[in-house]
C-alpha cells in the first residue's frame, strides 16, 4: 500500500555502520522475485465471509497489476492487496530502499522481537526490530495513520531466503495512539519454475463492528514470457 510521507522533523544523526550492516543482512535474507522475473497470470477467487467471486489476475510488476472480477468493489480491494504483494516481492537493491537513509540502532537485544533500528529521513519516523537477521517488526507513522507490523512466521525458500507467511498489522490514530483496527495475514505460496508465487492469502479484520474474513486464492499460475 502506498502512503504519502510526512515531513521529517528528526534532527540530523550520523549513520551507524553496524546498523547498516545489520539491516543489509536482513534485507539480503528476504525472499524476492529474481531480477529477470517478468510476472505471472492466474485464476483468482475471492471469498468474503462465504460470498465467492471468481476471475483472473495478471501481475507484471508492483505498478502493473490487472484484476478482473465481476464485483467492482471487491475487484478494487483485490487489486490493492495483490499490488501490495508485488511491492514486497519485487526485486530491488538495498541502496535503493532503506539503505538510502541514515540508520542507527539502540544498544541491547533484550526485546523479544530484537534490537530496534531507526531509519532517519524517510518522513515516516520508521523503525524496525531485527532478530536473527530477520526484520521482525516494522513501525511507520503518517499524518492519517500509524501502524506496527509484527512478522510472526516465515518459510525458507529453495534459495535459503526467508518468505513471510504470517503477520499482523496494528493500525493506530497518529495523534493519540488509539487502536483503530487489526489485520491478521496468512499467506501460502507455490513454486512455479524459479519463482515462489502467491497461492492464497487470508485476512482477518474488523469492519462495522463485526469480524471480516477474506481469502484470495490463486490457481493455474502461468509465468509471463
Amino acid at each position: 500500500m502506498e502512503h504519502a510521507a510526512a515531513a521529517d522533523t528528526q534532527p540530523t544523526v550520523a549513520d551507524d555502520p553496524q546498523a547498516r550492516a545489520l539491516l543489509q543482512r536482513a534485507f539480503d535474507s528476504t525472499a524476492r522475485w529474481q531480477p529477470d522475473f517478468r510476472g505471472f497470470s492466474a485464476d483468482l477467487s475471492v471469498n468474503t465471509n462465504g460470498q465467492v467471486v471468481s476471475g483472473t489476475v495478471t501481475v507484471k510488476g508492483p505498478r502493473e497489476v490487472s484484476v478482473h472480477l465481476p464485483d467492482e468493489a471487491i475487484q478494487k480491494w483485490a487489486q490493492e492487496q495483490i499490488s501490495m504483494i508485488a511491492v514486497h516481492r519485487a526485486p530491488r537493491k538495498f541502496e535503493e530502499s532503506d539503505g538510502k537513509h541514515r540508520l542507527t540502532m539502540e544498544a541491547g537485544e533484550e526485546h523479544p522481537l530484537g534490537r530496534r533500528l531507526d531509519i532517519h529521513g524517510d518522513g515516516m519516523q520508521s523503525f524496525y526490530r531485527i532478530k536473527d537477521n530477520r526484520i521482525t517488526q516494522i513501525n511507520r507513522k503518517m499524518p492519517h495513520v500509524a501502524f506496527t507490523i509484527n512478522v510472526e512466521e516465515s518459510s525458507t525458500t529453495q534459495e535459503q531466503k526467508q518468505l513471510t507467511t504470517k503477520y499482523t498489522v496494528y493500525y493506530f490514530a497518529p495523534k493519540d495512539g488509539t487502536l483503530r483496527n487489526v489485520e491478521s495475514f496468512t499467506d501460502t505460496h507455490v513454486r512455479v519454475g524459479a519463482s515462489d508465487l502467491p497461492a492464497a492469502r487470508r485476512i482477518i479484520s474488523s469492519e462495522h463492528g463485526a469480524v471480516l474474513v477474506r481469502t484470495l486464492t490463486f490457481t493455474n499460475h502461468k509465468l509471463l514470457a
